[in-house]
């Protein structure tokens, strides 16, 4: 397993992640497989959309089926029939996400199951345990996550839990065909970012993640927050934002120095019928208005769905049938898979602030250019129109 940067633009890298299963270009977006399964897509279709790794969920997967089970069947790859990456996190978001459902000490976290009312305690050893049966190439430690917007002494003892937590992992880590990534907590605080870099980079072997964002902070402390912690991480690990899904955030973040994503978001929203584009951001399908219009999601899109059918026969299975959820998730991913491949693509041929332009021009269609966006374009020296 390993790292190597093929080029950059200022901040910006692309680069190469070998993995067991896959060699992944980055920056990467990666779905995600909650409970081993993309929802309403087959693994070969994601194959044929190019994607080289996704995302499953330790907790849930650890209650269902159980981490024994997905072991005896040979691992996680095996058991859904996916030949490319897996990164599954820790468990640790389910502290936010289950927070009344939880209590945390240093022993580690105590879960009440929200489908059996069943106890379960998820040590860093436990995390470990859970993930290394279910065999990801990228395995994350557990750390103590807090909402992004808590102040106070909390911030500093979930940081450095986390640190003790990690060393924790990695004495409980035995199997050299996995990598395990650290995740770097502090809040919303720079001086704890950067105290949590220092530990965190130390114990880092093959990539390390930014944690605890995309919880509803304000976007400014949000970017400054990710230009804060690339700019103090080594060159050589890649760098996963965890839980960053929206296209305005993967390319700003991208330009900032970070190389890795994940988020539940297309695949969410193409639940409720809406589709992903470049011009205007977003299309809900299941307004009156498409009902009549006869032509693909992006006339500029080359998945099978924007070959196939026209945002009128989407308009009317739209939150009525379940294909509605498949047809628009297949191109909701191959949409965020292409923006990373452009964005890899601009980073190369040194033609990022035209692709930056084109971007934001199209994502804002008829609209202003959010000022953190500005302030990002401004601290890195890119001249954007509005």
């Amino acid at each position: 397993m390993s790292f190597r940067v093929l080029a950059t633009a200022d901040k910006a890298r692309r680069g190469l992640l070998h993995l067991p299963h896959s060699m992944v270009e980055t920056p990467v977006f990666m779905p995600v497989g909650t409970q081993g399964t993309m929802k309403g897509i087959l693994p070969d279709q994601l194959v044929d959309l190019d994607c080289r790794i996704l995302l499953c969920n330790t907790y849930h997967l650890g209650h269902r089926p159980g981490h024994e089970l997905v072991r005896k069947a040979g691992g996680v790859h095996k058991m859904m029939n996916w030949p490319r990456g897996i990164l599954t996190d820790s468990g640790g978001f389910q502290m936010v996400s289950l927070s009344k459902l939880m209590t945390v000490d240093e022993e580690g976290v105590n879960f009440e199951s929200p489908h059996t009312a069943e106890m379960m305690l998820l040590s860093p050893e436990q995390s470990i345990k859970i993930q290394q049966c279910l065999g990801a190439d990228i395995m994350m430690q557990l750390d103590h996550v807090v909402h992004v917007n808590t102040t106070g002494p909390m911030v500093k003892e979930a940081m450095e839990r986390s640190i003790r937590w990690l060393d924790r992992c990695n004495e409980a880590h035995t199997r050299d065909d996995q990598a395990l990534f650290p995740i770097i907590q502090g809040g919303l605080d720079f001086e704890l970012r950067a105290a949590c870099v220092e530990e965190m980079a130390k114990r880092a072997k093959v990539g390390i993640a930014i944690g605890g964002l995309s919880g509803g902070e304000d976007k400014t402390h949000f970017w400054k927050v990710v230009a804060t912690c690339c700019d103090l991480l080594p060159p050589h690990l890649p760098r996963y934002v965890m839980g960053v899904g929206h296209p305005i955030d993967l390319i700003m973040c991208s330009l900032l120095g970070a190389d890795m994503f994940d988020c539940v978001y297309p695949t969410r929203t193409a639940r409720f019928g809406t589709a992903l584009v470049r011009r205007g951001g977003e299309l809900r399908l299941n307004q009156k208005k498409f009902a009549n219009d006869f032509r693909p999601i992006d006339d500029r899109c080359d998945c099978t769905t924007c070959k196939n059918y026209t945002r009128a026969y989407l308009y009317t299975v739209s939150q009525k049938e379940t294909v509605a959820c498949h047809l628009i998730s297949i191109h909701n991913i191959k949409h965020q898979l292409d923006l990373m491949k452009d964005c890899r693509e601009s980073i190369s041929n040194g033609t990022v602030t035209e692709f930056l332009n084109t971007f934001l021009r199209e994502q804002f269609e008829g609209q202003k250019v959010p000022e953190w966006v500005h302030e990002v374009c401004d601290f890195l020296g890119y001249k954007i129109d509005d």
